[in-house]
């Protein structure tokens, strides 16, 4: 397709131009991260009769449950959009077998508006200091004002918490060279893992800091049963391959091949792998990063099964339990109920003219400036965006586009 222009001036089109290509595919990337995020989410049908969803995407309302009230709670897409539309809300990502606790005793101010009858309490529900605004061992907000570290935040694919990579024990391995993170703070609560540190990408080692530092660095922590805890928070310098090497992490042995190879491992008599098969390897203090696929390398003996239920880590074992599987399920699902795909409105927009493929770029980049102008003070003082704020919007887009004269081009707005 011809290249279009961002302005109508020619002299402006190889420094400002933009092909339509460019606009469909940035639209379909955001579309596919959406649907990664919310996954199959209804946002007009409360999640709660469904029970404890394997993985949905939750938020908090601070505005309902202040940090100060000791009550954590979480809600499902739709409660956010119906029940809470004008509240601040938290946007807690995903989290595993969760029920929707919007209206219970928990919000005594705020019924839920679409399902009434929902018992007091739901028992099996986890929570953590994400429910309050609170993220890792630091135990401070995420976006943190007072932050000024470049970091980014890593999610513990066991107790679901969110960490600064450099609260964990050192440098991060690039995105791509792993696929879950296990925290400081949990593999120790799990030695069985221990027997499978050969399998990881990275393991990160945690380094003492001065007695100073320590007093600075603690920070109240609200576990899954919603008590208070003192955690010290461990910062240590980047963990290169030398000093793991004399630290004695390089030492981790891997499992053999025969061990990390499905088809081999198939052909294994059935037993338990741990039972003289595998080395148990000294524990970590910090973070240790996997790789893809490296659940299924865990025994699955009765034993094993036994010691993972009873540690609550039962759904190590479930495929379906990843963020990896839920996000790519929602992209799936997204791309096969897409009613109009990108190379149909392509198709359709090769047959305009080059003038009116500009006008349509002109009009877009105007409407998408406007519209990042117009939510920023959404933004600034936190509040929700709701559908009258939306039609305001557009009546004042359509107010200012009269005043122009020449356009030819018209904006809807469904």
């Amino acid at each position: 397709m011809a290249e279009a222009a961002t302005t109508g001036e020619q002299g402006d089109a190889d420094e400002s131009g933009i092909t339509m290509v460019d606009l469909l595919e940035e639209e379909e990337e955001r579309e596919l991260d959406a649907a990664a995020v919310l996954g199959a989410a209804d946002d007009s049908k409360c999640t709660y009769d469904q029970g404890y969803v394997k993985r949905q995407a939750l938020y908090a309302c601070v505005t309902c449950c202040p940090a100060d009230s000791g009550r954590l709670a979480g809600m499902c897409l739709a409660c956010s959009y119906h029940c809470h539309e004008d509240h601040e809300l938290i946007e807690l990502y995903t989290k595993r077998n969760f029920r929707c606790d919007c209206g219970n005793t928990k919000f005594p101010q705020n019924p839920c508006k679409l399902l009434k009858d929902k018992l007091p309490e739901n028992p099996e529900n986890a929570y953590n200091h994400n429910f309050s605004g609170a993220y890792c061992t630091c135990a401070r907000p995420y976006p943190d004002p007072e932050d000024t570290v470049d970091d980014e935040m890593i999610q513990c694919c066991v107790c679901e918490d969110w960490y600064h990579g450099r609260h964990q024990g050192g440098k991060v391995p690039s995105g791509d060279d792993y696929s879950e993170m296990i925290c400081g703070l949990c593999f120790p609560k799990h030695q069985f893992l221990a027997y499978y540190l050969g399998l990881t990408v990275t393991v990160l080692k945690a380094e003492e800091k001065s007695p100073e530092a320590k007093d600075n660095s603690k920070k109240s922590k609200v576990d899954n049963s919603g008590n208070s805890n003192e955690e010290t928070v461990s910062v240590v310098d980047d963990d290169s391959k030398k000093d793991s090497q004399d630290s004695g992490f390089s030492e981790i042995s891997s499992i053999t091949k025969a061990e990390t190879n499905n088809d081999v491992s198939e052909k294994k008599k059935p037993g338990c792998k741990l039972d003289g098969e595998v080395k148990k390897h000294d524990l970590p203090k910090g973070a240790v990063f996997w790789p893809d696929n490296w659940r299924k390398q865990l025994c699955s003996c009765d034993k094993c099964k036994a010691t993972y239920k009873a540690e609550g880590v039962l759904f190590l074992l479930d495929e379906e339990d990843t963020v990896a599987f839920y996000e790519e399920s929602g992209k799936s699902r997204h791309r096969s109920s897409s009613s109009a795909p990108v190379e149909r409105e392509l198709e359709a927009l090769s047959s305009l003219d080059r003038v009116t493929r500009t006008e349509m770029v002109h009009e877009y980049n105007t409407l998408s400036s406007s519209l990042r102008e117009y939510l920023r003070k959404f933004a600034e003082n936190k509040k929700v965006v709701r559908d009258e704020d939306i039609r305001e919007f557009f009546s004042q887009l359509s107010a200012s586009k009269k005043q122009r004269p020449g356009s030819s081009i018209q904006l809807f707005c469904k």
